[in-house]
Protein backbone atom coordinates (compact mmCIF):
# COMPACT_ATOMS: atom_id res chain seq x y z
CA UNK A 1 0.00 0.00 0.00
CA UNK A 2 1.13 3.32 -0.91
CA UNK A 3 2.67 5.74 2.40
CA UNK A 4 2.42 9.11 3.73
CA UNK A 5 5.20 10.76 4.99
CA UNK A 6 6.81 13.87 5.71
CA UNK A 7 9.09 15.88 3.17
CA UNK A 8 10.48 19.47 2.33
CA UNK A 9 9.17 20.88 -1.04
CA UNK A 10 10.34 23.39 -2.99
CA UNK A 11 6.59 24.95 -4.26
CA UNK A 12 7.24 27.79 -6.58
CA UNK A 13 10.33 29.43 -7.47
CA UNK A 14 12.89 31.21 -4.46
CA UNK A 15 9.61 30.99 -1.85
CA UNK A 16 11.00 29.56 1.29
CA UNK A 17 10.52 25.17 1.40
CA UNK A 18 7.83 23.61 3.42
CA UNK A 19 7.26 20.40 5.62
CA UNK A 20 4.56 18.11 3.78
CA UNK A 21 2.72 14.93 3.19
CA UNK A 22 3.61 13.16 0.47
CA UNK A 23 2.88 9.70 -1.01
CA UNK A 24 5.37 7.15 -1.32
CA UNK A 25 4.07 4.30 -3.73
CA UNK A 26 4.96 0.11 -3.57
CA UNK A 27 8.00 -0.33 -5.26
CA UNK A 28 7.30 -1.16 -8.73
CA UNK A 29 10.16 -3.17 -11.16
CA UNK A 30 13.24 -2.34 -10.63
CA UNK A 31 12.32 0.24 -7.85
CA UNK A 32 13.16 0.51 -3.69
CA UNK A 33 11.64 2.48 -1.13
CA UNK A 34 14.67 3.57 1.41
CA UNK A 35 13.81 4.62 4.70
CA UNK A 36 16.03 7.59 4.86
CA UNK A 37 18.45 7.98 7.92
CA UNK A 38 20.28 11.33 7.32
CA UNK A 39 20.68 13.70 4.03
CA UNK A 40 22.76 16.52 3.59
CA UNK A 41 21.99 20.04 2.98
CA UNK A 42 23.54 20.66 -0.70
CA UNK A 43 24.03 23.94 -2.29
CA UNK A 44 22.20 21.66 -5.37
CA UNK A 45 19.09 21.73 -3.11
CA UNK A 46 19.16 25.40 -3.12
CA UNK A 47 19.26 25.86 -6.58
CA UNK A 48 16.55 23.74 -7.28
CA UNK A 49 14.29 25.84 -4.73
CA UNK A 50 15.67 29.15 -6.69
CA UNK A 51 14.69 27.42 -10.10
CA UNK A 52 18.57 27.24 -11.24
CA UNK A 53 18.07 23.71 -12.15
CA UNK A 54 14.46 23.58 -14.33
CA UNK A 55 11.02 25.05 -13.97
CA UNK A 56 9.39 21.93 -12.96
CA UNK A 57 7.94 22.38 -9.45
CA UNK A 58 7.11 21.45 -7.09
CA UNK A 59 10.41 19.69 -6.08
CA UNK A 60 10.92 17.18 -3.38
CA UNK A 61 14.60 18.26 -2.37
CA UNK A 62 17.46 16.28 -0.69
CA UNK A 63 19.85 13.65 -2.22
CA UNK A 64 23.11 13.35 -0.32
CA UNK A 65 21.47 10.37 1.71
CA UNK A 66 21.98 7.33 3.35
CA UNK A 67 19.65 5.11 4.94
CA UNK A 68 18.17 1.43 4.57
CA UNK A 69 16.14 -0.58 2.09
CA UNK A 70 12.95 -0.84 3.44
CA UNK A 71 11.46 -2.78 0.40
CA UNK A 72 12.13 -4.02 -3.08
CA UNK A 73 10.10 -4.47 -6.40
CA UNK A 74 9.86 -7.00 -9.06
CA UNK A 75 13.71 -8.13 -10.11
CA UNK A 76 15.65 -6.57 -7.99
CA UNK A 77 18.42 -8.27 -6.94
CA UNK A 78 20.80 -5.95 -6.39
CA UNK A 79 19.48 -5.43 -2.87
CA UNK A 80 17.13 -6.16 -0.35
CA UNK A 81 15.14 -5.14 3.02
CA UNK A 82 17.54 -4.20 6.20
CA UNK A 83 20.49 -3.00 3.63
CA UNK A 84 22.29 -0.06 4.38
CA UNK A 85 22.56 1.72 1.27
CA UNK A 86 24.31 5.14 0.07
CA UNK A 87 22.27 7.12 -2.31
CA UNK A 88 23.86 8.22 -5.78
CA UNK A 89 22.48 10.34 -8.70
CA UNK A 90 24.40 8.35 -11.20
CA UNK A 91 22.49 4.33 -11.63
CA UNK A 92 24.77 3.44 -14.97
CA UNK A 93 22.46 1.96 -17.62
CA UNK A 94 25.32 -0.12 -19.08
CA UNK A 95 24.07 0.10 -22.60
CA UNK A 96 24.62 3.71 -23.85
CA UNK A 97 27.81 4.24 -26.18
CA UNK A 98 29.84 5.66 -22.46
CA UNK A 99 28.59 2.38 -21.22
CA UNK A 100 29.54 0.24 -24.06
CA UNK A 101 32.85 1.75 -24.32
CA UNK A 102 33.70 1.01 -21.03
CA UNK A 103 33.35 4.74 -19.47
CA UNK A 104 30.28 4.32 -17.07
CA UNK A 105 31.00 7.16 -15.25
CA UNK A 106 30.28 9.07 -18.25
CA UNK A 107 27.02 7.13 -18.62
CA UNK A 108 24.07 9.02 -20.82
CA UNK A 109 20.98 7.35 -19.05
CA UNK A 110 21.10 6.94 -15.78
CA UNK A 111 18.46 5.57 -14.24
CA UNK A 112 15.61 7.11 -12.08
CA UNK A 113 12.77 5.51 -10.32
CA UNK A 114 9.49 5.15 -13.12
CA UNK A 115 6.79 6.12 -10.36
CA UNK A 116 6.14 9.67 -9.17
CA UNK A 117 5.98 10.70 -5.72
CA UNK A 118 3.22 12.83 -5.18
CA UNK A 119 1.37 15.51 -2.94
CA UNK A 120 -1.48 13.71 -0.84
CA UNK A 121 -4.02 15.57 -3.21
CA UNK A 122 -2.14 13.80 -6.36
CA UNK A 123 -0.03 16.26 -7.73
CA UNK A 124 3.47 14.64 -8.83
CA UNK A 125 6.42 15.65 -7.31
CA UNK A 126 9.84 16.28 -8.80
CA UNK A 127 12.65 14.72 -6.76
CA UNK A 128 16.21 16.37 -6.80
CA UNK A 129 18.79 14.32 -8.96
CA UNK A 130 16.12 11.60 -9.19
CA UNK A 131 16.11 10.88 -5.46
CA UNK A 132 13.98 13.30 -3.40
CA UNK A 133 15.40 12.44 -0.13
CA UNK A 134 14.40 15.25 2.19
CA UNK A 135 12.07 13.02 3.42
CA UNK A 136 11.25 10.21 5.82
CA UNK A 137 11.01 7.69 2.64
CA UNK A 138 11.68 7.76 -1.13
CA UNK A 139 11.62 5.96 -4.12
CA UNK A 140 14.14 5.09 -6.27
CA UNK A 141 16.11 3.03 -8.65
CA UNK A 142 17.63 -0.24 -7.43
CA UNK A 143 20.96 0.55 -9.19
CA UNK A 144 20.64 4.01 -6.87
CA UNK A 145 21.23 2.26 -3.86
CA UNK A 146 25.00 1.65 -3.51
CA UNK A 147 25.42 -0.96 -0.18
CA UNK A 148 28.18 0.12 2.35
CA UNK A 149 29.63 -1.06 5.27
CA UNK A 150 26.86 -0.09 8.10
CA UNK A 151 29.09 0.66 10.74
CA UNK A 152 29.43 4.17 9.07
CA UNK A 153 27.32 6.83 11.13
CA UNK A 154 24.32 7.54 8.15
CA UNK A 155 24.91 11.65 8.57
CA UNK A 156 29.03 10.98 7.14
CA UNK A 157 28.28 8.42 4.75
CA UNK A 158 25.46 10.30 2.81
CA UNK A 159 27.68 13.28 2.01
CA UNK A 160 29.49 10.96 -0.51
CA UNK A 161 25.68 10.74 -2.29
CA UNK A 162 27.32 14.54 -4.12
CA UNK A 163 29.14 17.12 -2.42
CA UNK A 164 32.21 15.22 -0.80
CA UNK A 165 32.43 12.81 -3.68
CA UNK A 166 32.04 15.83 -6.08
CA UNK A 167 35.22 16.81 -4.63
CA UNK A 168 36.92 14.29 -3.43
CA UNK A 169 36.54 12.69 -7.52
CA UNK A 170 37.52 15.71 -8.99
CA UNK A 171 41.22 15.29 -7.35
CA UNK A 172 41.45 11.53 -7.87
CA UNK A 173 39.58 10.43 -10.57
CA UNK A 174 40.06 13.51 -12.80
CA UNK A 175 42.66 15.23 -11.81
CA UNK A 176 44.66 11.95 -11.28
CA UNK A 177 46.43 13.67 -8.49
CA UNK A 178 49.22 10.96 -7.57
CA UNK A 179 51.95 10.58 -5.64
CA UNK A 180 54.47 13.73 -4.82
CA UNK A 181 52.22 16.12 -7.01
CA UNK A 182 51.67 19.87 -6.12
CA UNK A 183 47.66 20.76 -5.76
CA UNK A 184 45.92 24.31 -5.71
CA UNK A 185 42.04 24.02 -4.78
CA UNK A 186 40.56 27.14 -5.62
CA UNK A 187 37.45 27.57 -3.15
CA UNK A 188 37.07 26.08 0.27
CA UNK A 189 33.77 25.13 0.63
CA UNK A 190 32.37 21.41 0.75
CA UNK A 191 33.49 20.77 -2.52
CA UNK A 192 37.02 22.28 -2.34
CA UNK A 193 37.81 20.59 1.23
CA UNK A 194 36.79 17.59 -0.32
CA UNK A 195 39.21 18.20 -2.67
CA UNK A 196 42.01 18.60 -0.69
CA UNK A 197 41.00 15.62 1.15
CA UNK A 198 41.18 13.58 -1.81
CA UNK A 199 44.60 14.88 -2.59
CA UNK A 200 46.10 14.33 0.82
CA UNK A 201 44.60 10.74 0.22
CA UNK A 202 46.71 10.43 -2.82
CA UNK A 203 49.76 11.49 -1.67
CA UNK A 204 50.29 15.29 -2.61
CA UNK A 205 53.30 16.36 -1.44
CA UNK A 206 52.01 20.26 -1.26
CA UNK A 207 48.34 21.35 -1.20
CA UNK A 208 47.65 25.04 -1.55
CA UNK A 209 44.38 26.56 -0.53
CA UNK A 210 43.04 29.35 -1.77
CA UNK A 211 40.03 31.19 -0.54
CA UNK A 212 38.82 34.64 0.41
CA UNK A 213 37.31 33.67 3.95
CA UNK A 214 40.34 32.56 7.00
CA UNK A 215 36.99 30.27 8.62
CA UNK A 216 37.49 28.29 5.66
CA UNK A 217 40.84 28.57 4.60
CA UNK A 218 41.14 26.67 8.21
CA UNK A 219 38.89 24.34 7.55
CA UNK A 220 41.25 23.49 4.82
CA UNK A 221 44.32 23.04 7.00
CA UNK A 222 42.29 20.17 9.30
CA UNK A 223 41.31 18.33 5.81
CA UNK A 224 44.77 18.52 4.54
CA UNK A 225 45.94 21.39 3.06
CA UNK A 226 49.73 22.53 3.70
CA UNK A 227 49.48 25.81 2.79
CA UNK A 228 46.49 28.43 2.17
CA UNK A 229 46.61 31.60 0.21
CA UNK A 230 44.10 34.34 1.37
CA UNK A 231 42.47 35.54 -2.24
CA UNK A 232 41.77 39.26 -0.82
CA UNK A 233 45.30 39.42 0.56
CA UNK A 234 47.19 38.39 -2.64
CA UNK A 235 47.55 37.70 -6.18
CA UNK A 236 46.59 34.14 -6.65
CA UNK A 237 48.58 33.19 -9.99
CA UNK A 238 51.44 34.67 -8.06
CA UNK A 239 51.21 33.48 -4.75
CA UNK A 240 50.91 29.38 -6.01
CA UNK A 241 53.87 29.66 -8.18
CA UNK A 242 56.04 30.80 -5.29
CA UNK A 243 54.93 27.68 -3.67
CA UNK A 244 55.70 25.90 -5.87
CA UNK A 245 59.06 27.26 -7.32
CA UNK A 246 58.19 29.75 -9.36
CA UNK A 247 56.42 27.18 -11.67
CA UNK A 248 52.84 26.85 -11.04
CA UNK A 249 50.97 23.71 -8.88
CA UNK A 250 50.48 20.43 -11.23
CA UNK A 251 47.10 20.06 -10.79
CA UNK A 252 44.52 23.13 -10.13
CA UNK A 253 41.17 22.36 -8.78
CA UNK A 254 38.41 25.31 -9.29
CA UNK A 255 35.84 24.53 -7.27
CA UNK A 256 34.19 28.03 -7.60
CA UNK A 257 33.16 27.90 -11.31
CA UNK A 258 33.76 31.66 -12.30
CA UNK A 259 35.14 32.62 -15.49
CA UNK A 260 37.81 34.67 -12.87
CA UNK A 261 38.51 31.99 -10.62
CA UNK A 262 38.69 29.39 -14.12
CA UNK A 263 41.55 31.59 -14.85
CA UNK A 264 43.71 31.68 -11.99
CA UNK A 265 43.48 28.11 -12.40
CA UNK A 266 44.42 28.48 -15.54
CA UNK A 267 47.31 30.29 -14.83
CA UNK A 268 48.43 29.26 -12.10
CA UNK A 269 49.48 25.45 -13.54
CA UNK A 270 52.93 24.39 -14.11
CA UNK A 271 53.23 23.66 -18.00
CA UNK A 272 51.45 21.10 -19.19
CA UNK A 273 49.85 20.98 -15.40
CA UNK A 274 46.29 20.08 -15.36
CA UNK A 275 42.98 22.28 -14.84
CA UNK A 276 39.86 20.53 -13.18
CA UNK A 277 36.61 22.51 -12.97
CA UNK A 278 34.52 21.09 -10.40
CA UNK A 279 32.62 24.71 -10.03
CA UNK A 280 29.12 24.90 -11.50
CA UNK A 281 28.73 28.13 -13.45
CA UNK A 282 25.98 29.59 -14.34
CA UNK A 283 24.40 29.51 -18.36
CA UNK A 284 25.27 33.71 -18.83
CA UNK A 285 28.80 32.91 -17.81
CA UNK A 286 31.22 33.67 -20.02
CA UNK A 287 35.15 32.95 -20.68
CA UNK A 288 37.69 35.16 -23.50
CA UNK A 289 40.98 34.42 -23.56
CA UNK A 290 44.24 34.36 -26.00
CA UNK A 291 43.62 30.92 -27.77
CA UNK A 292 47.85 31.10 -27.90
CA UNK A 293 48.06 30.58 -24.17
CA UNK A 294 46.20 27.58 -24.60
CA UNK A 295 48.25 26.38 -27.62
CA UNK A 296 51.75 26.96 -26.17
CA UNK A 297 51.29 26.16 -22.29
CA UNK A 298 49.92 22.30 -23.10
CA UNK A 299 48.18 20.11 -20.80
CA UNK A 300 44.79 19.14 -19.92
CA UNK A 301 41.59 20.81 -19.34
CA UNK A 302 39.03 19.01 -17.81
CA UNK A 303 35.97 19.27 -16.17
CA UNK A 304 34.42 16.79 -13.38
CA UNK A 305 30.77 15.55 -13.16
CA UNK A 306 30.05 14.01 -9.52
CA UNK A 307 33.57 13.46 -9.40
CA UNK A 308 33.60 10.88 -11.96
CA UNK A 309 33.05 8.29 -9.82
CA UNK A 310 31.19 5.29 -10.21
CA UNK A 311 29.15 4.84 -7.09
CA UNK A 312 29.88 0.77 -7.03
CA UNK A 313 33.06 1.13 -7.02
CA UNK A 314 34.14 4.18 -5.11
CA UNK A 315 31.20 3.97 -2.05
CA UNK A 316 32.50 1.22 -0.07
CA UNK A 317 36.32 1.75 -0.52
CA UNK A 318 35.41 5.40 0.69
CA UNK A 319 33.72 4.14 3.68
CA UNK A 320 36.05 1.96 4.73
CA UNK A 321 38.95 4.25 4.37
CA UNK A 322 36.83 6.52 6.85
CA UNK A 323 36.17 3.41 8.88
CA UNK A 324 40.04 3.18 9.47
CA UNK A 325 40.77 6.53 10.23
CA UNK A 326 42.08 7.59 6.93
CA UNK A 327 39.98 10.05 4.92
CA UNK A 328 38.28 12.27 7.90
CA UNK A 329 34.68 12.44 6.68
CA UNK A 330 33.52 13.23 9.60
CA UNK A 331 34.92 16.63 9.93
CA UNK A 332 32.18 17.34 6.83
CA UNK A 333 29.40 17.67 8.87
CA UNK A 334 29.62 20.62 10.89
CA UNK A 335 25.96 20.70 12.22
CA UNK A 336 22.86 18.01 12.57
CA UNK A 337 19.26 19.08 12.31
CA UNK A 338 16.06 18.10 11.98
CA UNK A 339 13.52 18.19 8.83
CA UNK A 340 11.93 20.98 9.66
CA UNK A 341 14.94 23.04 9.86
CA UNK A 342 16.11 22.81 6.19
CA UNK A 343 15.29 26.86 5.28
CA UNK A 344 17.43 28.01 7.79
CA UNK A 345 20.31 25.68 6.75
CA UNK A 346 19.92 27.01 3.41
CA UNK A 347 20.55 30.29 5.13
CA UNK A 348 23.48 29.19 7.19
CA UNK A 349 25.31 27.62 3.92
CA UNK A 350 24.51 31.08 2.13
CA UNK A 351 26.72 32.31 4.88
CA UNK A 352 29.39 30.27 4.39
CA UNK A 353 29.19 29.29 8.33
CA UNK A 354 29.12 25.65 7.77
CA UNK A 355 30.87 23.08 5.36
CA UNK A 356 27.55 20.38 5.83
CA UNK A 357 24.02 20.45 7.96
CA UNK A 358 22.88 17.39 7.67
CA UNK A 359 19.25 16.36 8.42
CA UNK A 360 19.23 13.61 11.17
CA UNK A 361 16.10 10.91 11.75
Amino acid sequence: MPQTVRGVIARSKGAPVELTDIVIPDPGPGEVVVAIAACGVCHTDLTYREGGINDEFPFLLGHEAAGTVESVGEGVDSVQPGDYVVLNWRAVCGQCRACKRGRPQYCFSTFNATQKMTLTDGTELTPALGIGAFADKTLVHAGQCTKVDPAADPAVAGLLGCGVMAGLGAAVNTGAVSRGDSVAVIGCGGVGDAAIAGARLAGASKIIAVDRDAKKLDWAVELGATHTVNATDADVVEAVQALTGGFGADVVIDAVGRPETWKQAFYARDLAGTVVLVGVPTPDMRLEMPLLDFFSRGGALKSSWYGDCLPERDFPVLIDLYLQGRLPLDRFVTERIALDDVEKAFHTMHAGEVLRSVVVW
